[in-house]
């Protein structure tokens, strides 16, 4: 009596019964992989905060752990993986943080939290009228001073309100003059180099004070910025090497047009 040879409708369906048999161990074994890093702990924490352009760090490694320790009440080496909330991290605790900007999270294959902080960056510190100290960053949102560092930034002081979130929303606020001229200021790389402090009058006109030299370099309100630096610039160039640094204590600029100075 002859083999009965299987016939194509009977290979096929070995083949998808193999296959099917071969998923299930598959999906077993990510099942069980999933299950045990769950349950895996916490190795080592690793901090990366970016400096700022001057090299300064705001936060230090420390902070970062110890914000993030003091949120989720218990310390995280040690932790089970499964009870972490990465997003919860970076978004409601991480970036809550005045110093921070971005944070991002993640574990790697050997069970280490990897935390990558980028900083804000500070783009003035103001002394307002009443006494208190801030920084103001590139967005024009309220920083708090650091214990850590002080960023090398021009100083503001003078006739400054108090600080009020909403204060870039008002067709004309001292502080919203102040954070467009203090952000001119910082794009130009004359001025940046040269500006030490910036004084705000009681007619909120701008004032600066170089860090070389004892003059007082008069630029009115905020209009027409462009032109006023060119022709500080020129003046700069042209006019102090001849008749010496010393020479002038004011420059004013307030006028269209002219350099007027005063011994």
């Amino acid at each position: 009596m002859k083999k009965k040879l299987l016939g194509p409708k009977t290979d096929k369906m070995l083949t998808q019964m193999l296959w099917g048999v071969g998923g299930l161990l598959m999906f077993i074994l990510i099942i069980s992989a999933i299950s045990q890093k769950r349950e895996s702990v916490i190795e080592d924490i690793k901090v990366h905060v970016e400096m700022l352009p001057d090299s300064s760090r705001l936060i230090t490694d420390k902070d970062v752990v110890t914000t993030l320790t003091r949120s989720i009440g218990r310390n995280l080496i040690g932790m089970p993986i499964g009870e972490l909330d990465l997003e919860r991290m970076e978004e409601r605790v991480l970036e809550k943080d005045p110093f921070i900007s971005n944070a991002d999270v993640y574990l790697d294959a050997r069970n280490n939290l990897n935390i990558d902080i980028q900083q804000r960056e500070p783009l003035i510190r103001l002394i307002d009228a009443n006494g208190k100290t801030y920084y103001m960053d590139q967005d024009g949102k309220h920083m708090p001073t650091s214990v850590n560092f002080t960023a090398r930034v021009p100083v503001a002081t003078g006739y400054i309100p108090p600080f009020t979130p909403e204060y870039l929303k008002k067709k004309r606020h001292t502080l919203k003059s102040l954070f467009y001229f203090a952000k001119k200021v910082s794009a130009d790389p004359f001025m940046s180099a040269l500006t030490e402090q910036i004084f705000v009058t009681k007619k909120r006109e701008f004032i600066i004070i170089p860090k070389l030299g004892k003059q007082k370099i008069h630029f009115g309100r905020y209009e027409n910025m462009d032109d006023k630096f060119e022709r500080l610039k020129i003046f700069y160039e042209e006019g102090l090497p001849y008749e010496g640094w010393q020479k002038y204590s004011t420059i004013n600029l307030k006028y269209e047009g002219q350099v007027v100075c005063k011994k």
